[in-house]
């Protein structure tokens, strides 16, 4: 079995669903290799990395990573990508190219662990007792004042009608620029629990602020 995709074949077992009628030849190619067994399987999984570790390098260029991160960066993403892309096979639709649409899930994943990869060393306060939202300097004197007032107001709200967990992710997202991967990881959580929080923490403070103008 290939050194490549032997780890990948391992992790996911084979769909077992047929490939659409109306897809392109070469897209119906790709999925009835990539849901076949033995020999035809793995070298179609290999072709999926070999083409998912293009994208990934690609990505990674692009943000400007060095080159020791480049290589890194881009088999692991290309190896997660491959394993997500073979358990979401019944998932592609025929919109795109079977390959354009795999191509998406290796820029995905290098974006991913990059960010994390830029926030690893980095602290994000939580439990903080003080922060500032500052207005924008550009608009006039009297609009400045109006912002100031308001997010006076809206830091008010964070501090009284939110708890402690709903308060440290607003603030880690809306405040900090905290990539929501990378939040999730620091507070052992996913990005959907993370935006609930979110959704709610907002919810309550449009309250509070309809409640006080």
């Amino acid at each position: 079995m290939s050194t490549v995709a032997a780890p990948i074949v391992a992790r996911v077992k084979p769909a077992v669903r047929a490939a659409k009628p109306t897809l392109d030849p070469e897209s119906r190619r790709w999925l009835e290799e990539l849901r076949s067994k033995g020999a035809v399987r793995e070298e179609a999984v290999a072709r999926l990395h070999d083409l998912l570790l293009r994208a990934a390098r690609f990505e990674a260029v692009r943000r400007g990573a060095t080159a020791a991160e480049r290589d890194e960066i881009a088999e692991e993403a290309a190896t997660d990508a491959a394993v997500n892309v073979l358990r979401r096979l019944d998932d592609f639709r025929g919109h795109s190219r079977f390959t354009t649409w795999a191509y998406k899930f290796a820029l995905l994943e290098a974006a991913v662990k990059l960010r994390k990869r830029a926030w690893q060393d980095r602290e994000i306060p939580f439990d903080r007792e003080t922060w500032s939202l500052i207005p924008s300097r550009d608009a006039e004197p009297p609009v400045e004042a109006e912002q100031a007032e308001l997010l006076a107001t809206v830091q008010q709200g964070i501090r009284e009608c939110l708890t402690p967990h709903q308060r440290n992710v607003l603030l880690a997202l809306a405040v900090d620029g905290v990539p929501i991967d990378v939040l999730a990881d620091k507070l052992d959580t996913n990005r959907g629990a993370l935006y609930k929080t979110l959704h709610d923490a907002r919810r309550k403070l449009r309250a509070y602020l309809e409640e006080t103008q």
